[in-house]
């Protein structure tokens, strides 16, 4: 089986300019593709995995990634999958989330030369001329294919900002300066960027000819990947100072029944023969999928080490057994209370149990929480500093554990 027919196996393809050529060139080791990341935060999330897992797979097959880092395209925003606009960021923040996604993606993807290549948008972008921009490429776009987008139509509602509309064109002149420079002729991208990546496609054929389009050519991986990543409201981060590894195993553990499978096929590196094997689990059999893929995943990120301790301390959640170690924790301060006291709202907040104070006060009212093994019953619940210093175990339903401790 070759690498094109196992990304097909596992699940990851949705949509394909010419099958034929792509299946030809990723088996032979022949692609040159990127897959852009807008650094909108200082971590990639657990949203991201799909995205460099696949990157993995085709390098170990010999094709050449590249992680376009946008720094550019950051500043105007995706509008893709958003109902508002998203927050505008300084040109400091955006450099520094840059930074923290090369480290991070160092553990998946072999950078240097003739491996993979790291370029940040920012570069060719931001030095753009506006006027000269519109007479290069702007002929090239037709509004009227714009507006009938995907990425756009459900923002049309609620009002499209100018400042995104040009999004697409960003996107696509990326591809035209990445295949004119970089030797560049493919592309990845979740199939909700399939509007904006035929872009890319079209500005190449127009620009330099149809023979040029033979060779850029257009791949998606499913969306599925951006509907990972979040939970209680909150992303799951690969950073382990923001999402502890036992808070990220946990995370993959508690997926739910109808996804593990899929989850363990798509973004693990099991061999798919074993992965088969699975596919008639029920019941039983799939907590220890849910298992495999906690573990697998964990490993990946953060290692052996922090994936056998998370995997310790799961367990011993799981059979009844309540242990400090490896739990989540959350140090607070005296300045996290008011006269010397937390309320129970404040407290899951501050622990990042819920997305806000309406979400804390369901999960109360709904009766999914506990502190020390007694269920809170009322928001107006407080905790002292002397009960902070001993430490308090808080359970959010059956399986999210974390403890709270007063810094001395």
């Amino acid at each position: 089986m070759g690498v094109y027919e196992e990304l097909k196996a596992r699940g990851l393809l949705a949509q394909v300019t010419n099958e034929e050529v792509i299946r030809e060139m990723i088996n032979a080791g022949k692609a040159t593709f990127y897959i852009g990341f807008d650094c909108t935060a200082d971590s990639l999330t657990a949203g991201h995995f799909m995205a460099l897992t696949l990157m993995k797979r085709l390098q170990m097959a010999g094709n050449k990634p590249i992680a376009l880092i946008g720094g550019g395209t950051t500043m105007i925003g995706d509008p893709s999958g958003r109902t508002d606009m998203r927050k505008m960021l300084t040109k400091e923040d955006i450099d520094h989330n840059a930074e923290c996604f090369k480290k991070q993606m160092s553990r998946f993807i072999e950078f240097g030369d003739g491996k993979a290549r790291m370029v940040n948008n920012a570069d060719w972008l931001l030095n753009l001329n506006y006027v000269e921009l519109l007479r290069d490429v702007g002929a090239c776009f037709s509004v009227n294919n714009m507006l009938r987008a995907e990425c756009y139509k459900q923002r049309m509602e609620k009002g499209l900002s100018f400042l995104e509309f040009n999004y697409m064109i960003m996107q696509s002149y990326d591809f035209y300066h990445l295949f004119q420079h970089y030797g560049c002729n493919m592309q990845f991208g979740g199939d909700d960027q399939w509007s904006n990546m035929l872009g890319g496609t079209e500005l190449i054929r127009r620009k330099l000819g149809k023979d040029a389009h033979c060779m850029t050519i257009t791949l998606l991986t499913d969306s599925q990947g951006k509907k990972m990543g979040k939970t209680a409201g909150n992303a799951v981060w690969l950073d382990p100072n923001k999402t502890s590894p036992f808070e990220f195993y946990q995370y993959w553990r508690n997926v739910s029944d109808a996804d593990v499978l899929k989850c363990v096929r798509m973004l693990t590196f099991l061999p798919l023969e074993q992965i088969n094997e699975m596919d008639g689990w029920e019941g039983e059999q799939l907590n220890r999928a849910k298992e495999i893929l906690a573990y697998e995943l964990t490993k990946m990120v953060h290692g052996e080490e922090e994936a056998e301790k998370a995997q310790t301390a799961a367990r011993a959640l799981f059979s009844g057994g309540v242990s400090d170690e490896n739990m989540p924790t959350t140090e607070l301060s005296e300045a996290d209370m008011t006269d010397g006291k937390i309320d129970v709202i404040s407290l899951l907040a501050a622990c990042n149990l819920v997305s806000s104070r309406s979400d804390g006060r369901r999960q109360i009212q709904g009766g999914g929480i506990t502190v020390n093994d007694e269920k809170v019953s009322s928001i107006d619940l407080s905790f002292s500093a002397d009960q902070l210093r001993e430490g308090l175990h808080i359970r959010k339903g059956k399986k999210v554990h974390h403890k709270a401790i007063l810094k001395s």
